[in-house]
Parts: structure tokens; C-alpha cells; sequence
């Protein structure tokens, strides 16, 4: 029904309806409206009149001297006559104002328009003929008066303003034309079109009006028959109380809602009536309490929700009532509606519920467990005790989804909860965030040593072996924990306190705990904010490259650089490469940095002579990516460097993601004839595996065996050896880093390395002279 109500008040009346051209399809309501257009009509029908009286008496002064005196007599007495019907047929329309009308009533109006502008006419096509300019200006004067005077008496009825204005008009535009007054004529034209669309808008507007109450009042006639049928078949009921609060009137309906009769309640106080068998007690729910109180105060009760017993059964109602007074003012009671709305606040508990709990553990999710963290850091501040937050993570469990799949790992995770839900007493709550990650509210953290005890006891619950369809899995957690007020006095900070303990468990290896403390805040901040210089910096020209010589171990002769990437940062000044390289891959800014140092490498090894070579590090995350490849390519060509004299080091991380492109992508390089090394090899996940399927052409041996061995460890010479052997088997050159020292420099060669790149012949070298060292390319290069 409202859109019925807005479809009335906004919809377009069409112009057709309005002249009385056509029936619309709601006659009944139509005939209604056109009656209120004629009764709007009558009410300035008096000014039309005097309008045309004066008129008419101007007129006959300015042409007394120029027509002959019966026809200006005949013309006024015409005039008269017609005015003076035109205004008493419109008084008599008083009946229309709540009755209906025709369409025929509306076309009488028409005739009415006519007959006044016929008269009119006469003016200016017979009077004005022959008539000096100043005359027929006052004529064109009282005439666009007259045609105001009716755009403002007759707007509702439109045929009859159509009938009256543009008939005149159009008489007036021909005198004028005869006259050669063509400029005047239109004005007089475009002047008549004005005042009708005011005419139409007026019009419009009145039909639109009266339309949408007529709609409303239908609609009213229509919710009181609807009300008579509610009482008796609807499932809702109403309901009256006396000044005493005391049930009167009662209807069957409420009566059966109570499991009662109506006799039985007539009289009896509404609050006994709705508490049931907790009259007695005195134990009243927080609803009906609200419900006596809006009562004593006389307020109105708009949807308030309470429990109501029917018989042993709580059900749940919603009521709303007014309070009412007498023709004196006095109060007299409440009167109002009552409904059931048990099934509807099961429905909505249980929305809730799905919206607070995770779905696939049972456990509460993230929104419960914010909302608990914050009423428990309430609570803790009330009473001046501490709270406490743990958030878990499950180590490994990526590898259990990765291998046997995502149910099992779905069922891993219902047996990880059953296993938390056990650990936890009354004053902790223990939810799911998401993923593997879980989270321990503790309300009462004043024992720390406990709070210490519990994250250590859960570990080691979570590091237990579990039984999943058949598989044995083994997987961990690693804790971060957090304390109120110390750590946060809000649960976001708290949380973003907890999350920096456990990303601090998960750098030690994980399968640990470890508390919030202020350095953790200060490291991640730094790293927050080294982040968005570090996004900044290459736009800035703040990254160069630095050039460290690899000779050949046999006559110390310079066969290449290594280029090594460093930053220089207007705010922080140098930074560790240590430090921004892993920042950069964590923020993927690692891709367009790689690319800017595989271009600006080959752009400096071209100028070199000779077939001194370019080794670049690449990290795994741009293997990954298989535009790489032609991002090489376009180094090369670009700079003109042939591919044999640049080298990408990689190391063995790159090959840990199974299903990626990475070996693709480092086939297709190799296919360009760019050559590959294998860097820190035998520091991560040796595999003979990877130096079978790739194509290296040399090994890199980490600084840490050559220090180790310049030290006499056996291991470490032995290793050295072995990869040597290893290397030479496979047809790849092994390259010693690290070398600072003639001892050092001595054990590598005796051990069989090809290549050496250390201190010892040079640390890493700006551009300029790295150039001139490849220039002068010396047998030996060794470095002051």
C-alpha cells in the first residue's frame, strides 16, 4: 500500500487527464478529482469577473472617439453578459467539492473559455484596426492583464485557461500582424505559452495532490476494515489496561495467548497476567520490569521484548501500547497490541550465534572473541586486575593442507579445538581467527607465572601426535602473549601486542612462546616505517650498486663482479642489505628492485672489455614470476651485453615451492644463454636433485665453510672437498666467498676451488672504480 501512496504523489499526471480528454482506468477516483478542479476553479472565478469588468471599461475609454457608440455599448453589455455567466455557473460548483464530475462537466468549461475569448476578440481584430500605436499598446496592456488575471483564476480548469488564453492570444498576434507588428505578435505568443505551462503546473500539481489523499484515504478505509478482521483471524491480539493497571476489556484472542479465558484475566493486574508462575516468587525478567516502569510513568511502550510464561512454557512476546485519557484529559489506562515472537527470536539467537562462532571448530570467532577481550579488559580495569590475550599459531599445518588436502586439514583443525576447549577454565574463553590461528582470552591474568604455564601446557598439548583418517600428523603452534594494562589497555592494541610476541615465537623457529615486549613495537614500527622509505627509494635514485672482483683461484685473474645491491636512504642513512632485502621480498617490492638491478648491471658490463662477466643475485620471488624471463631478455638487448657474460646466482629456495613456475622460468634463461650458479649451497636444503635437472655452471660455497675450515674444522674441509669433487663431476667451476686472508687463499686453492671472491682481492667497489679495475683487468687486482 505505501507504494501504491508514492506512486500517486510522483507519478506524471498525463496532459490528457488533466484537459478531460480521456477517462482513466480509476474512473471512480478520477470523477473525485475532477470535481475538486471545478470546485478549485470557483474560488477566484469573483477576480476573473472584475478582471473582465475593468477591462472592459479601459477598452471602451481608449476607443470611445474611434468606434461608434452602440457597438462599444453592445460589445461592453456582451462582455458584461458573459462574465457574469461564466461566474455564476462556476459558484453553483460548491456541490463538486466532495462530490464527482464528469467528464462533460470539464468540456462545459471549454465553451465557457470560448465564449470569453470570442468576445474579447472583437478588440483587437475590428476596435484596433486603424488604431495609432499608443492605442493598440494599451489595448496589447489590458489584454495581457486579462490573460494573467485567467492564468491565475482558471489554472485548475485547464480546458477552460486553454480555451480563454489561446484564443485571445491568437486574436491579438493577428492584429498585430496585420499591422506588421510581427516582433509584438510573437512576444504576445511566447507571453501566452508562459502563462498556460503555468497553468499546466498549477494544475498538475492540484490533481497530484488531491489524488494521493484520495489514495490515502482508501488506504485508511481499508486498514480499519483490515483491523475488524485482525481480532479475529490474525495471530497478533489486542490488549487494554485500566488506570489501575488492571486487564479490561479482554479479548479472546489474548486470553488464548495466555492459555487462559477471558473471564479469568478480566481485572487481574497485566503484570501478574504476563509474569506467571514467577508472580509468586517475585523473580521478574529484566523485560517485564522495563514494562512496569514505562506503566507507572504513563510512557508509551514502543516493541519492547520480554519473556512470558504460558502455563510451564516461556514464551517470547513484543508489545507496544499509548497511554489514553478521557475527553477531560484524564488518564484512564493503556491500550495497545501484543504479538509472538518466539519463533522469530529463535531465528534471529540463531543468526547470532552464526555470526559469533565458527563454523567449521564450534568455537567463538573473531567478533565474539573481540567483544570478550573487551569486556574482560572492562572488567580488569573495574577491579584493578590484569587481563590477558594469547594468540596461537599452528606450526606446519600448511604442509598437512598442501600434501593430503583440505578436509583432512579441516578435520585437523576440529581436533586442535577439542584439544583447547579442554585446556581452559571458566575464566578463559578460546576462539578461532581464522586459518590456523587461535586465541585465548584470559580474564584474570594476576598469576603471570600461570598465564606462563598455560601457553607452555598448550604448546605442548597442540605438539602431540594426532590420529586423522587413518594418518599419523605431527604438527606444533607457537604462541605470542600479551597483558593488560602493560600491554594495551584496549583490545585492539592487546591484540596487536599479542600478534608481535607471536611473530617473534615464529622468527625463533616456532614450537615456542614468547611475551610482548616495548622492542617489539619499536622493531616493527622501524620496519613499518623503513617499509614505505624502502617503496620510495627507487624512485628517489637512492639504490646503487656496488661491484665486488671474483678472480680465478689458478693466476688471480679477474674473470668478473658480483653486483651487490645498497641503499642509501636520505632519512636512515646507509642501511644493511641484511635489513631491506628481506623487507623488500616481504612487501613485493622485490620484483620492480630486481628488475632495475638486472638492467642497471648489464647497462655497467657492457662498457668492460673483454668477457668480464656479471654475477646478479636473484631472489626466488622473482623466479616465480614468469615475466622474468623477458624482463632479462630486454636487459640484454637493450644494453647489448652478450648472455653469456651475466650470471644469475639463486639459491636453493627457489626450488622448496613445489608447483611452481620457478624451474620453467630458469629453463627458459638458460635457453637465452645466460649462465646460472647455485649461490650458499650447502647452507639450505642440498639437493643432488636440483644440480641434476638444472643446468648450473658454477657453485658458490658459502663464507661460513671457508672461515670454518681456515679454522681447522674437519667437517667443514671436508665438506669443501666434497663439493669441489662434486662440482668438477658435473662439469661446474666452484667459487670460495668469503677469502680475507693469504692462509685462507692458500687452503682454497690447495682444496681445488676455480674461483675466489673475498676482502682479500678487493671488498665491493663503487661503479667508477670497479670500471677502472675492469679496464686495466691486471693478472693481479688484489686491493689496497
Amino acid at each position: 500500500m505505501p507504494n501504491s501512496i508514492n506512486a500517486a504523489r510522483h507519478s506524471p499526471v498525463p496532459l490528457r487527464l488533466l484537459l478531460g480528454l480521456s477517462e482513466s482506468p480509476d474512473e471512480a477516483l478520477w470523477s473525485r478529482v475532477r470535481a475538486t478542479q471545478l470546485f478549485a476553479g470557483r474560488r477566484l472565478v469573483l477576480l476573473l469577473l472584475a478582471a473582465n469588468l475593468l477591462g472592459a471599461t479601459v477598452v471602451a475609454q481608449l476607443f470611445v472617439d474611434a468606434v461608434p457608440l452602440r457597438w462599444l455599448i453592445g460589445w461592453c453589455v456582451a462582455v458584461t453578459i458573459v462574465s457574469v455567466v461564466v461566474t455564476v455557473r462556476r459558484l453553483r460548483t460548491e456541490q463538486f467539492q466532495e462530490g464527482v464530475a464528469t467528464l462533460n462537466d470539464l468540456h462545459v468549461t471549454a465553451i465557457e473559455g470560448l465564449a470569453l475569448a470570442g468576445t474579447w476578440s472583437v478588440a483587437p481584430l475590428i476596435f484596433a484596426n486603424g488604431a495609432d500605436a499608443a492605442t493598440q499598446l494599451a489595448l496589447w496592456t489590458v489584454l495581457c492583464v486579462l490573460m494573467t488575471a485567467a492564468a491565475v483564476a482558471m489554472a485548475p480548469l485547464l480546458l477552460a485557461a486553454l480555451s480563454l488564453i489561446g484564443g485571445l492570444a491568437i486574436a491579438v498576434a493577428l492584429s498585430l500582424a496585420m499591422n506588421h507588428a510581427y516582433l509584438p505578435a510573437v512576444a504576445t505568443l511566447l507571453f501566452a505559452g508562459l502563462l498556460l505551462a503555468n497553468c499546466i503546473t498549477r494544475a498538475r500539481t492540484l490533481v497530484m495532490w488531491r489524488r494521493s489523499e484520495l489514495t490515502l484515504s482508501d488506504r485508511d478505509e481499508t486498514v480499519s476494515l483490515l483491523l475488524g478482521e485482525h481480532e479475529d483471524s490474525a495471530s497478533d491480539w489486542l490488549w487494554e489496561c485500566d488506570a489501575q493497571r488492571r486487564l479490561c476489556k479482554v479479548t479472546p484472542r489474548f486470553a488464548a495467548a495466555l492459555g487462559r479465558t477471558p473471564e479469568q484475566l478480566e481485572n487481574m493486574p497485566l503484570l501478574q497476567a504476563l509474569a506467571g508462575p514467577t508472580w509468586e516468587a517475585g523473580t521478574f525478567s529484566s523485560g517485564l520490569r522495563q514494562l512496569a516502569e514505562r506503566l507507572k510513568r504513563r510512557e508509551s511502550i514502543r516493541h519492547l521484548s520480554l519473556p512470558v510464561f504460558v502455563g510451564e512454557e516461556q514464551r517470547w512476546w513484543e508489545m507496544s501500547a499509548s497511554p489514553r485519557t478521557d475527553e477531560r484529559g484524564t488518564f484512564i489506562g493503556f491500550r495497545g497490541v501484543g504479538s509472538d515472537v518466539t519463533e522469530q527470536r529463535a531465528s534471529t539467537d540463531k543468526i547470532n550465534r552464526m555470526a559469533r562462532f565458527d563454523a567449521l571448530t564450534g568455537l567463538p570467532n573473531r567478533l565474539l572473541v573481540n567483544e570478550a577481550l573487551a569486556a574482560a579488559l572492562a572488567e580488569a580495569e573495574k577491579w584493578g586486575r590484569r587481563a590477558a590475550f594469547m594468540m596461537i599459531d599452528l606450526d606446519r599445518f600448511k604442509a598437512v593442507n598442501d600434501t593430503l588436502g583440505h578436509p583432512i586439514g579441516d578435520r585437523l583443525l576440529g581436533r586442535v579445538s577439542e584439544r583447547l576447549a579442554q585446556l581452559i577454565s571458566d575464566t578463559e574463553l578460546i576462539g578461532r581467527l581464522g586459518g590456523d590461528e587461535f586465541a585465548v582470552v584470559v580474564n584474570d591474568a594476576t598469576d603471570s607465572a600461570r598465564v606462563r604455564q598455560l601457553a607452555q601446557t598448550i604448546i605442548d598439548t597442540l605438539s602431540k601426535p594426532y590420529e586423522v583418517d587413518e594418518h599419523t600428523l605431527y604438527i606444533g603452534a607457537s604462541v605470542g602473549v600479551a597483558c593488560s594494562p602493560r600491554d594495551g589497555r584496549t583490545a585492539e592494541t592487546l591484540i596487536r601486542s599479542a600478534d608481535l610476541a607471536l611473530y617473534r615465537s615464529k622468527d625463533a623457529g616456532g614450537g615456542v612462546f614468547h611475551a610482548y615486549e616495548p622492542q617489539l613495537h619499536v622493531e616493527a614500527e622501524e620496519r613499518r616505517v623503513l617499509e614505505i622509505a624502502l617503496r620510495k627509494a627507487l624512485d628517489r635514485g637512492e639504490l646503487h650498486l656496488e661491484y665486488q672482483p671474483v678472480v680465478s683461484a689458478a693466476d688471480e685473474r679477474l674473470t668478473g663482479f658480483e653486483a651487490l645491491l645498497r641503499w642509501r636512504s636520505a632519512e636512515f642513512g646507509p642501511v644493511s642489505p641484511i635489513k631491506f632485502i628481506p623487507l623488500a621480498e616481504e612487501a613485493r617490492l622485490i620484483g620492480p628492485i630486481g628488475a632495475w638491478v638486472v638492467r642497471t648491471a648489464c647497462e655497467e658490463a657492457a662498457r668492460w672489455p673483454g668477457d668480464t662477466r656479471i654475477a646478479v643475485n636473484v631472489s626466488p620471488e622473482q623466479l616465480h614470476n614468469p615475466e622474468f624471463v623477458t624482463i632479462v631478455a630486454q636487459a640484454l638487448a637493450t644494453s647489448r651485453l652478450p648472455a653469456h657474460r651475466l650470471e644469475l646466482e639463486v639459491t636453493e629456495g627457489v626450488f622448496m615451492k613445489e608447483g611452481t613456475c620457478a624451474v620453467r622460468v630458469l629453463e627458459r634463461i638458460l635457453d637465452l644463454g645466460v649462465r646460472l650458479s647455485l649461490d650458499d649451497f650447502g647452507t639450505g636444503y642440498s639437493s643432488l636433485g636440483y644440480l641434476s635437472r638444472t643446468r648450473f655452471s658454477s657453485i658458490k660455497i658459502d663464507r661460513s665453510f671457508v672461515q670454518a675450515a681456515s679454522k681447522g674444522v674437519p667437517e667443514a674441509t671436508a665438506i669443501i672437498r666434497a663439493v669441489v669433487a662434486l662440482a668438477g663431476s658435473l662439469g661446474m667451476a666452484t667459487t670460495a666467498e668469503g677469502v680475507e686472508t693469504a692462509d685462507e687463499l692458500a687452503m682454497i686453492r690447495d682444496l681445488g676451488c676455480s674461483k675466489i671472491q673475498g676482502y682479500y682481492y678487493g671488498r665491493p667497489l663503487p661503479v667508477a672504480e670497479a670500471r677502472a679495475v675492469a679496464t686495466r683487468a691486471k693478472p693481479n687486482v688484489r686491493a689496497a
